[in-house]
C-alpha cells in the first residue's frame, strides 16, 4: 500500500493545482536554459549549424514558459469585482499564444527544410559526432520533460500545461531532426534531414492548430457538445418538481463549464420551494457532471409563450393600490393580513388572507369574502380572487 509520502508530487498537485503548474514550468524553464546554452556551445565546437539553431529553439521555449508562469499565477486567482467569473480565461488566452508559437516554429522548420532541399542544396548541414551525441541527449531529456509536463497537465486539468508539454516535445522533435540529418549524412543520404524536418513541422503545426483552435472556441463562448447538453437536460428533468427544461446554455471558463438553464415548475409553488428545486439542480449538475463548476437556474411557473402578456401586468405596489381603491368603503379591507399574487397565462389571480375569528358570525364572514372578491375581480387585469382564513 502506498502512502502520501510515496507520491508527494501528486498530493501537492491535488492540494494546489497552481503550485503544481508553477513547479513543472520552472523545471521546464531551467531545462530549456541549460539545454539551449549547451547545444549552442556544442554546435559551435562541432561545426553544426543545425545544433546551434536547435539551441536557439530551446532558448525560445523560455518565452512560452514565461507565458505559462504568468497564466498560472493570474489565471488561478479568485474572482474579484473586475473579473466576477474568475481569471481562468487568462490561461485560455495564453494557451492560444502557445499554440501560435508552435505554428510559427513549424513554419520556420518548413521554410528552412524547403530552402535546403530545393533551393540551396549546398546548405545541407554536415554535422559531426559531437553534434550527434548532444542531439541524442537533448532528445532524451526533452522527451522525458514532455511526458512529465503532460502528466502534470492532465492531473491538474490544464490545457495550458499540456500545450507547453507539446512545446517541449517540439524541441525534442527538432533534436530528432538533427539526429536524422546527421545519420543521413553518415549513410550517404543528406536530404533525409530536410524531409524529416518537414514531417516533424507538419506534426507540430497540427498540434499548435489544435490548441489555438480550442482556445479560440472557448474565448467566443462555444458550448459543450450535444451529448453533454442532452445528458444535463436528462439529469435536470429527473429532479422532483421539474416539469420541463428549456433555454439551456453552456460555456467554458478555463477547464470548467458554466451552465444557465430555465426550468418549469408548478405555478403555485412557494418561492422557497422553487428556490429549493433550483439548488437541487445546481447540486446535482456540479456533482454528476465533472466539467460543470457553476449553474444558474431560472425558475419559470408557466410556458415562456406567455411572457409578453405577463410582462404587461402591473407589479405589487400598483396592484395593492388598485385593490384598496376598490375596497375603500369596505370595513373588511382592514382585516386583510396578506395578499398573494399569481401571474397566470397573461392574467392575475389574487389570494386574500383574513384572520379567523370564532366570534364572527359565519354569514358575516361569507359576505366579507364575497364583497372583497367581487370588488377585486372588477379590476380588468384580475381574473379571479380567492379569500382564505388564517388560523390564530
Amino acid at each position: 500500500m502506498s502512502s502520501s509520502q510515496d507520491q508527494p508530487e501528486q498530493a501537492t498537485a491535488q492540494r494546489s493545482p497552481a503550485r503544481a503548474k508553477r513547479k513543472v514550468t520552472l523545471i521546464g524553464a531551467a531545462t530549456n536554459l541549460l539545454l539551449g546554452a549547451g547545444k549552442i556551445v556544442a554546435g559551435y565546437i562541432g561545426q553544426s549549424q543545425a545544433l546551434i539553431v536547435d539551441g536557439i529553439h530551446s532558448l525560445s521555449d523560455l518565452l512560452s514558459d514565461a507565458m505559462v508562469l504568468l497564466a498560472a499565477s493570474y489565471g488561478s486567482q479568485e474572482a474579484d469585482s473586475d473579473h466576477p467569473y474568475g481569471h481562468a480565461r487568462i490561461e485560455t488566452a495564453a494557451t492560444a499564444g502557445v499554440g501560435a508559437i508552435l505554428l510559427l516554429v513549424a513554419a520556420g522548420f518548413i521554410y528552412d527544410a524547403i530552402n535546403r532541399l530545393l533551393i540551396d542544396p549546398t546548405a545541407l548541414l554536415i554535422p559531426g559526432w559531437l553534434a550527434l551525441v548532444v542531439a541524442v541527449g537533448s532528445l532524451v531529456v526533452k522527451e522525458a520533460l514532455y511526458h512529465y509536463t503532460q502528466a502534470v497537465g492532465k492531473r491538474v486539468r490544464s490545457d495550458l500545461i499540456c500545450a507547453n508539454a507539446w512545446h517541449h516535445r517540439s524541441d525534442a522533435l527538432s533534436s530528432l531532426v538533427v539526429v536524422g540529418g546527421i545519420i543521413g549524412v553518415f549513410i550517404g543520404f543528406p536530404w533525409l534531414d530536410a524531409v524529416a524536418a518537414i514531417v516533424v513541422a507538419l506534426m507540430l503545426a497540427h498540434i499548435g492548430l489544435q490548441f489555438a483552435w480550442q482556445s479560440m472556441r472557448e474565448l467566443v463562448d462555444t458550448g459543450l457538445d450535444n451529448d453533454e447538453v442532452e445528458y444535463i437536460e436528462l439529469l435536470v428533468a429527473r429532479i422532483d418538481g421539474v416539469r420541463a427544461v428549456h433555454g439551456l446554455r453552456t460555456r467554458y471558463m478555463g477547464q470548467d463549464a458554466l451552465v444557465d438553464l430555465h426550468v418549469l415548475v408548478d405555478p403555485r409553488l412557494s418561492v422557497s420551494e422553487g428556490h429549493r428545486i433550483s439548488e437541487a439542480i445546481r447540486h446535482r449538475l456540479v456533482r454528476d457532471v465533472s466539467s460543470v463548476s457553476e449553474v444558474l437556474v431560472h425558475v419559470d411557473h408557466e410556458d415562456p409563450s406567455w411572457d409578453d402578456e405577463t410582462a404587461a401586468l402591473p407589479l405589487r405596489r400598483r396592484v395593492e393600490r388598485d385593490l384598496y381603491e376598490q375596497w375603500q368603503d369596505m370595513a373588511a379591507a382592514d382585516m386583510v393580513e396578506r395578499i398573494d399574487l399569481h401571474y397566470m397565462e397573461g392574467k392575475l389571480e389574487v389570494e386574500i388572507h383574513l384572520p379567523w375569528d370564532a366570534e364572527t358570525d359565519g354569514r358575516a364572514l361569507t359576505e366579507y369574502f364575497e364583497d372583497l372578491a367581487t370588488a377585486a375581480e372588477q379590476i380588468d387585469y384580475v381574473s379571479a380572487c380567492r379569500v382564505h382564513l388564517l388560523g390564530r
